[in-house]
């Protein structure tokens, strides 16, 4: 066996921080004299840079990361069913409580059977939704997503 042949096994030793200073690392242990990051306890938070605004406050937005896009809610053409010869909205869909509010964009989707006829006046379907619907005797419209009133008094004759 040859001296460069020996495998040698690295033993990692904690270095014991703040035992003396010929210790290697005493006194302040590598802590630097004073301030916040001297004291226990003490950890920043990723991005932190000394009170200075970090750098993913100081870059700009990237685009890519946040739509901005309306997304609808989804009906399916087996719970149409319920409304039997009358004419579905958005208003009718929010107080059956298929929709969380008369104001979503809403979709129509085929999911499940359609046998009635149903008049559909909603802003968007499927072609095959409008297909199932125009199957079972029924009529698609499409019509722009109704708009919130924006003031009280715009709500005041909304109802009347």
């Amino acid at each position: 066996m040859k001296y460069n042949e020996l495998k040698v096994i690295k033993q990692d030793k904690k270095t014991r921080v703040g035992r003396g200073i010929s210790a290697g690392r005493g006194k302040t242990a590598g802590r630097g004299t004073k301030g916040q990051g001297a004291r226990s306890g003490y950890s920043k938070n990723p991005g932190f840079a000394g009170g200075s605004n970090p750098l993913m406050q100081k870059l700009p937005k990237l685009p890519g990361f946040k739509s901005h896009k309306i997304k609808a809610e989804v009906v399916y053409t087996a719970e149409l069913e319920q409304f039997a010869n009358k004419t579905v909205t958005s208003e009718d869909l929010f107080k059956a409580g298929l929709i969380s509010n008369p104001f979503v964009k809403v979709k129509i989707i085929v999911q499940g059977e359609l046998t009635k006829k149903v008049s559909v006046k909603l802003p968007q379907a499927s072609e095959s939704a409008i297909a199932v619907i125009e199957k079972a005797g029924g009529s698609f419209e499409k019509t722009d997503r109704a708009k919130r009133p924006k003031t009280r008094a715009d709500k005041k004759e909304s109802k009347k």
